[in-house]
């Protein structure tokens, strides 16, 4: 029951990133670029403290796909926070939330592993819950930009999955710290070529929500997560992470009070419900195509 509070807890933080960056007067890839920083600076800390340095070896033998993945987790925060300031929140995460539906379809191609059938259905409500959410069928779409930068994210956040699928014998705490300081190199240019230097914030409000945003949001809610995922069982942990987007919609709805329609709510639970279906599809390798 403590493994699963502390994973639950990590997911609603996750969710609610959105909500806060609303109010933070800077660029949406600099508030990445801090996040990022700000959490393996938290990690590293919190690895020292416990007295469970990282493995260096683990490091070095894992290390192309730890960078392919960090420089995907910058590319991710860059495209995600830009489609939080160009589209709704909850739409912004519903379209981050086409990742694990991408990695179905790219299964197959990326890791020779057989499509099963039965998770057909799911890949097709998820496409037509994003076609309703994203507002066409009402009448024209919530911000284009923030919806393809959204989508984009999704296609990054799926390179991490597969990523993290060659991963082996290292532990979640070294992958992250390695990955999050990873995707800080990989911001860190794009922020100074576009912004011509290095932005601070702007008030005092701004201050507090990145700090809060790389500690608590970042550093916090990963040793949170991979304190409750080791001791839980997969098929729990793939489906509880669906409390990530409901905690961004509900806090869009709530908070900021963004509406989505009854298109829109339609075509969350479209994506969400397909999602969490296709997780608890059980292996199977009869009535399988390539």
């Amino acid at each position: 029951m403590k493994e699963r509070l502390k994973f639950i807890t990590s997911t609603v933080l996750f969710g609610s990133v959105g909500m806060f960056l609303r109010f933070v007067d800077m660029p949406s890839e600099a508030v990445a670029l801090y996040r990022g920083m700000i959490g393996a600076l938290y990690i590293f800390l919190f690895l020292m403290v416990t007295r469970r340095p990282p493995d260096v070896k683990a490091v070095r033998n894992n290390l192309p796909w730890l960078l392919i993945s960090g420089i995907c987790l910058g590319l991710d925060w860059i495209f995600l926070f830009a489609a939080y300031v160009n589209t709704t929140v909850a739409l912004a995460s519903l379209c981050e939330y086409m990742a694990p539906i991408l990695v179905i379809i790219f299964t197959p191609l990326v890791l020779k592993e057989k499509l099963d059938l039965r998770k057909i259905p799911c890949i097709i409500a998820a496409f037509a819950g994003i076609v309703l959410a994203s507002g066409v069928i009402g009448g024209g779409l919530v911000g284009p930009v923030g919806i393809a930068s959204g989508l984009a994210g999704a296609v990054a956040f799926a390179i991490i999955v597969f990523c993290n699928r060659k991963l082996h014998d290292i532990s979640g705490f070294d992958r992250t710290l390695v990955q999050l300081a990873v995707s800080t190199l990989t911001i860190l240019p794009y922020v100074l070529v576009k912004n011509g230097g290095l932005p601070m914030p702007k008030d005092l409000l701004s201050g507090a929500i990145i700090l809060m945003l790389g500690v608590l949001h970042t550093g916090i809610a990963y040793c949170l997560y991979f304190g409750g995922v080791e001791k839980l069982p997969v098929q729990s942990v793939a489906i509880l992470g669906y409390i990530e987007p409901v905690v961004s919609i509900l806090c869009s709805a709530v908070f900021l009070h963004e509406k989505l329609g009854w298109y829109g709510w339609l075509g969350a639970a479209m994506i969400i419900a397909s999602a969490v279906i296709s997780e608890m599809i059980p292996h199977k390798t009869r009535k399988t195509i390539k």
